[in-house]
């Protein structure tokens, strides 16, 4: 038990050193490259809290769990819209320019639904991931094409290398992505170990502690990024978490092994493709997401894990 609480403690430690310095760096690397903040969070650092998704998802399909690898990535889509924007936007609330919501939502939109047609007859072939992967370098090719102005004031990161060139900024990133994993990891395994000492069924600790483990990099870096005045950088790493997820993610778990699904995932496939509409609805009305926004992103995803653990879906 000692063992258990000391990685929690450590866990929680990690994940917020990690996310300050990952957001450290970003904001210098956008400034320094004239790159947005949200494309800087919805590439930088949406690829690297997708990074354990990647992982795990490779690692299942290997092990023949088609089921546990596109569940992942579903699941994660569903936590980083509801649970990770519903707890940042009751923190305090978020905003989006309006051309930049133009200009960004078509792209996580068009995969969102693509997943949906790609695996709606429960298969994700090696071409299909092939598909995802080529879509994937073409996103990445239209995000960081654009230049921009920007004027983000940094003062309050000066405590981290600020006289420092890029190579030690890009050093940030990576250390700070690396801690925050890292941190997630302990404070799950601490959590399990806790919650097993005092008799929590598995299935109780599999979808909320570990689902909630695996989208703590995202929460703990929007956090930080919209407390520090960067909302769309919080924003942007959701838009890019769910486009890695869905082409990354899937795309490379396709080509190492397709997928053939065994179980009815249509509900979910549903439910996600709802839930990201919603999301998007929100920023279109508000051109952000309010402190009543996310209370309601929250309440969804409450419901979802509730409908789960009954069997209604």
């Amino acid at each position: 038990m000692q063992t258990d609480l000391l990685l929690i403690v450590l866990g929680v430690a990690l994940l917020f050193l990690g996310g300050e310095i990952l957001v450290t760096g970003s904001v210098r690397i956008a400034q320094r490259f004239r790159i947005s903040t949200f494309v800087i969070g919805a590439t930088v650092i949406g690829f690297g809290t997708s990074s354990p998704e990647l992982a795990v998802s490779i690692s299942a399909a290997l092990k023949d769990a088609p089921e546990m690898a596109l569940g992942n990535v579903i699941g994660s889509n569903i936590a980083n819209v509801c649970l990770v924007l519903g707890a940042t936007a009751l923190l305090t609330p978020l905003f989006i320019e309006k051309l930049r919501f133009k200009q960004e939502t078509p792209s996580l939109l068009f995969v969102t639904f693509l997943i949906l047609y790609l695996v709606w007859d429960l298969q994700l072939s090696f071409h299909e991931g092939l598909l995802l992967l080529f879509l994937l370098a073409v996103y990445l090719w239209m995000a960081f094409r654009k230049r921009e102005e920007t004027e983000m004031e940094i003062e309050e990161t000066g405590k981290y290398f600020a006289q420092s060139g890029m190579g030690v900024q890009l050093l940030l990133i990576a250390v700070g992505l690396c801690l925050l994993v890292s941190g997630a990891n302990w404070l799950v395994q601490g959590s399990i170990g806790v919650a097993r000492a005092f008799g929590v069924s598995e299935w109780l600790i599999g979808i909320t502690i570990i689902a909630v483990g695996t989208s703590l990099p995202e929460i703990v870096a929007s956090m930080i990024a919209a407390c520090r005045g960067h909302s769309e950088m919080a924003i942007g790493n959701i838009y890019g978490s769910n486009i890695f997820n869905i082409l990354m993610v899937l795309g490379a778990t396709a080509i190492v092994h397709p997928l053939h699904i065994k179980e009815p995932i249509h509900p979910d496939l549903v439910i996600s493709t709802g839930l990201t509409c919603l999301f998007l609805i929100f920023l279109r009305i508000d051109h952000g997401l309010s402190k009543l926004d996310g209370a309601l992103l929250l309440i969804c995803y409450a419901a979802y894990i509730g409908a789960k653990t009954m069997g209604i879906i």
